[in-house]
């Protein structure tokens, strides 16, 4: 196979989350609105979503924290062959033999940081979860679409993920990351983020498919000193279920990062939590759809290119090391 046909990718699908205490993640997980789909044993545990990924999360016992990758659908196993090939330190294609929805895969190593990153093909999609999800009409104060005596009427809970939109790390070369994600991926930068020289230090990656709308990023990376994940993102269904999951989480105790606001690039309402190990775990609502005719958008980073609305941007949110 040549090395210039690029793997493709579909979509982003699960993450894999190490923790030295299973029952304190069960329970986050839980309360952050993931449903238990398969425990394997009380050291491995898949969640999913309401949505149609057999799985969205799978958390694993582990002597301590640490992020176990990202993983994309590829559009055929002849995709993963191709990783196989081309990829320095791919492994061999291999089954998922205890995950929900089966498959196969294959796992590489970011060559800048060596986290893991993972190729699936093959899953079985699953039927969406029957759970309530409101739909009312909104009232406006010139258009009024909700009858009269037709309330708002909501139930507190978790806010339910229905899926994993994207995932993101600081890399210790932007450079060389960059041109390895674009020479082997059909990613595409929605945008790029300079630095007050004109360098180019973050990357907001979306999927080529055409003229199909796709999200706005399903990965990003930002250089820093140091490699770290920064966080998963995970969509709920709407505004009001967002918040009624933020005060759940911060009823039952938990730290908030940041939120709820609404992005600039993206555009989505963000929410950002600590979980009991110090990842950052996001739910999302109403993000952008582009698709390949979309050109990249170049901006200086800077406080407002991160948000239009919501509390200040805490320092813990883009430390430099």
């Amino acid at each position: 196979m040549a090395e210039s046909r690029k793997i493709q990718l579909v979509k982003i699908t699960h993450v894999y989350y190490k923790y030295p205490d299973m029952e304190k993640a069960v329970t986050f997980l839980k309360d952050f609105g993931f449903t238990e789909e398969k425990r394997v044993s009380d050291e491995k545990i898949y969640f999913r979503g309401y949505g149609t990924d057999p799985w969205v999360l799978c958390a694993i016992k582990s002597d301590k924290p640490e992020f176990g990758g990202a993983a994309f659908v590829v559009e055929s196993e002849e995709d993963l062959q191709l990783a196989t090939e081309t990829i320095p330190k791919a492994t061999k294609i291999y089954d998922l033999e205890d995950a929900p929805g089966g498959g196969k895969g294959v796992t590489f190593y970011d060559p800048v940081d060596g986290f893991p990153m993972h190729l699936v093909w093959g899953q079985t999609p699953v039927p969406m979860l029957d759970i309530p999800l409101p739909h009312e009409p909104v009232n406006y104060p010139t258009e009024k679409n909700r009858p009269a005596g037709k309330f708002q009427r909501f139930q507190k809970r978790p806010a339910p993920v229905h899926k994993l939109g994207h995932f993101g790390v600081r890399t210790t070369n932007f450079a060389k990351a960059y041109e390895f994600y674009c020479r082997h991926f059909n990613f595409l930068a929605s945008d790029l983020i300079h630095d007050d020289k004109g360098i180019d230090r973050t990357v907001f990656y979306r999927l080529n498919k055409g003229d199909e709308p796709v999200d706005h990023h399903v990965f990003f990376f930002a250089e820093g000193g140091s490699y770290r994940v920064h966080h998963s993102s995970f969509e709920t269904h709407d505004f009001d279920t967002q918040v009624l999951g933020h005060d759940w989480l911060r009823e039952k105790g938990y730290k908030n990062c940041w939120g709820v606001g609404r992005h600039v690039l993206g555009s989505q309402i963000f929410d950002y939590w600590y979980d009991p190990f110090g990842f950052i775990m996001e739910h999302y609502v109403d993000g952008d759809l582009v698709t390949a005719s979309e050109p990249t958008h170049r901006s200086q980073a800077g406080p407002g290119s991160l948000h239009v609305w919501g509390p200040a941007v805490p320092g813990e949110f883009l430390p430099a090391e």
